[in-house]
């Protein structure tokens, strides 16, 4: 009697199916139309190959295409191994190691022969061709089981020495998986080792849906001691629609570039002499003193009390903290002696005191929190500081005002009672709400959970967890609307936190704002506060920014309004332009009552023609832009040209005054 298999399905039924069937057959047996629409299957929770066998009764759940994200990491994995077929089919001896899925695509990492210059841009429409000749042929992708021994024997002898190396290093008696592009017994059959899951056939992907992006450096195993490869990005996605979308959206994210803008607009600049600092100009500082200003009469009305502290501390302090050992390396460390310029470099004994720019706040914060005795009388006490720090962050990661090594945090931290934490982080979640909205940001709210490694007892993250947890759900936002979503393993090594992930104008996501519930640090620093008691008890320490860093929040900022921001950002609000020299005097009394109602305002009083300081001016992205001529100085009027609208508008001065002084009053305080 042949065994019947139970296979269990979302919908609550149950499919007996016989012993050796797969994913593929159940869903030929539920209707063709799922036969051909299943990618690959979730056996018991695990992510499989459609034609993998089951290995006893089971769950299933089959991932379609609707199932976006899932299906998404199977087609880029794909992507990722046509290209390597398709280098080696149009240069043998290409040596390949390895090519992962992305978050929008995919990358190979290869060696090329040795008669050949590496791979460059030049190579790539001929690889895309390939590929695409792949994909068309349907070629069947199968999973075979192999020994180590098999895997190094095949390697050494086709000459893949950096996939020999890895399969020397595997464990004995683990499972080892291959797949074959195409039947092993047939000419045109490629091999590489993987765990999988893939498609079906090289057929399930789009030939249309995928394109070559670059080429990089890269080297094997991520040591720049070993051997050069080249690393070819492509993009894959599951159709040419979601492409063509993903490739608009590249060329938009292109245009609104904060490098870009921000020299165009005259903001900032970036220099090697201070190579991940950044150097200010007087209208780049003006948006960061709107941004501070506006920040303070939030956190004033929020009953914070703002401090300033040392950047420079004992190095014995970061590592009673715990820094020193999680963050060495990102630190930017100081001796206590001056080496002799004369020796050959400096020598720092091993007695030496050491100093350490301080890369993050909470620490100062402590410090201060222990000056005199606090009562529990006194708690909560919201600390804030506008906290200038330091992190080494490796030279390639630098990415312009998104990623830099001096950086200032909207930074606070509240020492609390452990029967405050839910009100305070409540309090929180609303005011970062009213901001992100003034800004116009939508957002999603998440959850990082326990990593794997960490400081504290699982009782204090059970408890830290359930009141983060506990806070979002009091304010509202645990909900779908808010893109509530709890994050594994994601947390910081001292305590669980809630993030904000903003969308901008392009559909971008960036992580900003945080609160961390911390049980550990007050611990390690020795914080405490006198109880109802009359005893000791240590507060919980909540670690909170809105903005993150003022110079990635103006990075965000000038990208997401493409450097048309907000009139009472805007570094120059308004510019008076003459159309002739006779109307010079009346451009400069204009000027001048704007400057007194508060405007940030210039005069072009240039010999141009008005259509060349329109498109100047609209360049610099000046929201408003008044133009003058001899009626206008005659009648007392001005015409009005607002950034991105078609017609301008004749009003009176005192009218425009008006719009632009109500245009021109922060969100807070209209």
């Amino acid at each position: 009697m042949t065994e019947l298999l139970k296979i269990s399905l979302p919908d609550g039924s149950v499919r007996e199916m016989p012993a050796g069937s797969t994913p593929a057959d159940v869903a030929a047996q539920i209707g063709p139309g799922l036969a051909k629409a299943a990618l690959a299957a979730k056996v018991d929770g695990e992510v499989r190959d459609i034609n993998r066998p089951f290995e006893g009764d089971a769950e299933l759940a089959l991932i379609t295409s609707r199932d976006e994200a899932e299906a998404l990491e199977l087609v880029r994995h794909d992507y990722a191994h046509v290209l390597a077929e398709a280098v080696q089919a149009l240069w043998p001896g290409t040596q390949i190691t390895f090519g992962p899925a992305t978050e929008d695509g995919f990358y190979y990492d290869v060696k090329a022969p040795d008669a050949r210059d590496p791979f460059s841009l030049d190579d790539l429409p001929a690889i895309e061709e390939k590929m695409r000749e792949i994909i068309r042929a349907d070629k069947p992708l199968r999973r075979e089981v192999w020994s180590r021994q098999q895997l190094i024997d095949r390697w050494q002898a086709e000459g893949e020495t950096f996939k020999a190396e890895w399969a020397q290093e595997l464990p004995e008696g683990e499972e080892l998986t291959v797949y074959w592009s195409g039947d092993p017994n047939e000419d045109g059959s490629w091999l590489d080792m993987c765990r999988g899951p893939h498609l079906a056939s090289t057929g399930k992907l789009d030939p249309q849906a995928f394109k070559l992006m670059r080429v990089a450096g890269a080297y094997w195993r991520g040591d720049q001691n070993n051997a050069q490869l080249t690393r070819i990005y492509g993009t894959g996605w599951l159709n040419k629609k979601q492409l063509d979308a993903h490739l608009h959206r590249l060329e938009e994210a292109a245009k609104r570039d904060h490098r870009k803008l921000g020299r165009e607009m005259d903001l900032f600049h970036l220099q090697e002499e201070a190579h991940g600092s950044v150097f200010w100009h007087p209208k780049g500082y003006l948006i960061w003193r709107e941004l501070e200003a506006y920040m303070r009469r939030k956190i004033d009305a929020g009953g914070y009390r703002e401090v300033k502290t040392p950047q420079v501390m004992d190095a014995r302090q970061w590592e009673q903290s715990g820094h020193w050992g999680k963050y060495r390396e990102n630190m930017f460390v100081i001796p206590d002696e001056v080496p002799n310029t004369e020796d050959e470099g400096p020598i720092i004994s091993g007695e030496a005191d050491w100093m350490a720019l301080k890369p993050m706040n909470c620490p100062a914060h402590v410090l201060i929190f222990r000056q005199g005795i606090k009562s529990y009388r006194d708690l909560p006490l919201r600390i804030y500081e506008n906290g200038c720090c330091h992190r080494n962050e490796p030279h390639g990661a630098l990415h312009g005002l998104m990623r830099v090594r001096q950086f200032t945090q909207d930074d606070a931290h509240i020492f609390c009672r452990e029967d405050q934490i839910v009100d305070e982080v409540r309090k929180f979640c609303e005011l970062a709400d009213g901001i992100y909205k003034d800004f116009g940001f939508s957002y999603a709210v998440k959850l990082a959970l326990r990593p794997e490694q960490r400081y504290g007892s699982d009782e204090d993250w059970d408890k830290a967890e359930a009141e983060l947890r506990q806070a979002v759900v009091d304010a509202g936002m645990a909900t779908e609307e808010y893109g509530w979503e709890e994050l594994p393993g994601e947390g910081a090594f001292y305590a669980p936190k809630l993030e904000w992930h903003l969308t901008d104008a392009i559909g971008r996501t960036w992580q900003v704002g945080t609160i961390q519930s911390d049980r550990v640090l007050p611990e390690r620093l020795d914080a405490s506060y006198v109880g109802e008691d009359g005893e000791k008890h240590r507060p919980v320490m909540l670690h909170r920014a809105i903005f993150g860093s003022y110079e990635r929040f103006i990075g965000i900022l000038i990208e997401h309004n493409a450097g048309r921001l907000p009139v009472w950002l805007a570094p120059v609000q308004a510019v008076v332009a003459t159309i002739v020299s006779d109307a010079d005097d009346y451009a400069e009394q204009v000027a001048e009552q704007l400057k007194v109602a508060g405007i940030r305002v210039e005069s072009d009083l240039r010999n141009e023609k008005i259509n060349y300081k329109v498109r100047e001016h609209s360049l610099a992205k000046v929201p408003h832009l008044l133009v003058v001529g001899k009626r206008e100085a005659e009648e007392g009027t001005v015409a009005v040209r607002t950034l991105g609208e078609q017609h301008q508008k004749t009003m009176s001065l005192d009218e425009a005054i008006a719009m632009l002084t109500e245009a021109a009053t922060p969100p807070d305080l209209r």
